[in-house]
């Protein structure tokens, strides 16, 4: 395995360990709240969990040709925390899944897909991989700082450094 499939192994580990810390914090908010126009791009807390579930679905259609790709980026897929969590927790078992089951081959090769305005576009599958991880990490931080605005005097932190120390440790990520 080269250091490039480890290291996305370990970023989609960090992506299910992030968005686990995440939607616990933002299950202890009341409803309104969660929902409150909060100035982000996609407004709320529940508007930017719900983008990151739809950008997931739609790259992952594309590495992996399963399921339906939403055609919005602003697509409110659950009206619900409960059952976005849901969908969430198994969205991120699908990507350690796929990424797990890619060789350095496939990492390497070009594929090709189409934008969701139609534009064809081919790349190494692994560049598609990292904006993927980079993409969650950015909205992640909004959503933190979402929480933060919120209340939530000091959210779970999202640091890949604090996953990697509780592995150290012997915990569960």
């Amino acid at each position: 395995m080269s250091d490039l499939g480890t290291h996305l192994r370990t970023m989609a580990a960090y992506n299910r360990w992030a968005n686990r810390r995440l939607y616990a914090e933002a299950g202890k908010l009341p409803d309104v709240l969660y929902r409150e126009g909060a100035g982000a791009f996609f407004g709320s807390l529940h508007g930017t969990l719900n983008h990151l579930l739809v950008t997931d679905r739609i790259w992952m259609t594309r590495l992996d040709g399963q399921g339906e790709a939403p055609t919005r980026l602003d697509a409110i897929l659950f009206e619900d925390l409960e059952p976005l969590r849901v969908a969430r927790e198994a969205e991120d078992a699908r990507i350690i899944g796929v990424v797990a089951g890619l060789s350095d081959r496939a990492l390497a090769e070009d594929f090709e897909y189409a934008t969701t305005r139609g534009a064809p576009q081919r790349q190494p599958r692994w560049e598609a991989l990292a904006h993927l991880f980079n993409h969650q990490t950015h909205h992640r931080g909004q959503a933190h700082a979402i929480l933060t605005r919120l209340g939530v005097a000091e959210p779970a932190s999202l640091d890949l450094l604090a996953m990697q120390r509780a592995m150290a440790r012997g915990e569960a990520v």
